[in-house]
């Protein structure tokens, strides 16, 4: 008798890089969860058609990635209260009543990874978020609730990170503008720009991290990013790439999907192992 396997995926252009179906096949041998994540490249504009098509074959769930996010909130028919804050989102659910729901797992992912893994204090911190796309959007509320002093995005088209800004507004002190408004320095740099997946570096002032400060790169991969080496430039005192968000953003959604959440060590340090 053949044994039911459920269906998941990560949807994204491009996706050839993605960990994540590595992760969720950790955490289902962890946790004794029967179920399959594939990688899924979507063509641009052809996003709501082939979930639609996933969904209709037996999906059960998937992640979304750049450049989706946006595109995956307007799909869901119900959204969790950080997806509607956000207006983006990276995880969806078939229910029984085969409505879809959507959730935002990134802020909470980073956050975890941030206060809980890396140990780093957030409060009464200056923030500088670089970038003010989907996935920046998702972290801004998890960010504004460990009450930083400040959050300041940067973004190469001014007008998109101070429209953001305002978005955000009622949850925390926070301003945007274009890279040449950052004329201050900060505890804490966080860069959500996808520049890094092309090897390239946002343009960033000199003296912006401020002694002692701290960099985070949302990205990751087998090497140090553009930014990263930049924040060691800077003298920053811990310098940070994104797998370990990667790796607590997917524990959040396979939490939601499976009711049960893996631990995350053992499979951080199998990542990490893998990329040495």
């Amino acid at each position: 008798m053949s044994v039911q396997v459920d269906r998941y995926a990560v949807i994204g252009n491009p996706i050839a890089h993605s960990k994540s179906p590595l992760i969720h096949r950790l955490f289902a041998e962890q946790t004794q969860q029967n179920l399959d994540y594939q990688a899924v490249f979507v063509p641009l504009g052809e996003f709501e058609t082939k979930v639609d098509e996933l969904f209709a074959q037996g999906l059960r769930g998937c992640n979304v990635t750049i450049p989706f996010k946006q595109n995956a909130w307007a799909f869901a028919h119900e959204l969790s209260s950080y997806a509607q804050i956000a207006g983006a989102l990276n995880t969806l659910m078939l229910r029984a009543d085969q409505s879809i729901y959507g959730h935002n797992t990134d802020g909470l992912g980073m956050m975890r990874d941030l206060l809980v893994n890396k140990q780093v204090a957030l409060q009464g911190k200056r923030v500088l978020v670089l970038g003010a796309g989907g996935a920046v959007r998702g972290i801004i509320q998890p960010l504004l609730e460990a009450q930083p002093a400040l959050v300041q995005l940067a973004n190469r088209t001014a007008a998109t990170a101070s429209d953001l800004a305002n978005e955000f507004k009622p949850y925390g002190e926070i301003m945007g503008g274009g890279f040449d408004a950052i004329n201050a320095s900060f505890d804490i740099i966080i860069n959500g720009t996808a520049a890094s997946l092309q090897g390239e570096l946002p343009e960033l002032p000199a003296n912006c991290l401020g002694e002692g400060g701290i960099g985070y790169d949302m990205m990751y991969g087998s090497e140090p990013t553009p930014f990263m080496r930049w924040a060691y430039e800077q003298r920053a005192v811990q310098v940070f790439d994104g797998l370990g968000m990667l790796i607590e953003q997917a524990a959040e959604a396979f939490e939601l999907w499976r009711g049960i959440r893996p631990d995350t060590q053992p499979v951080f340090a199998a990542l990490v192992q893998q990329f040495k």
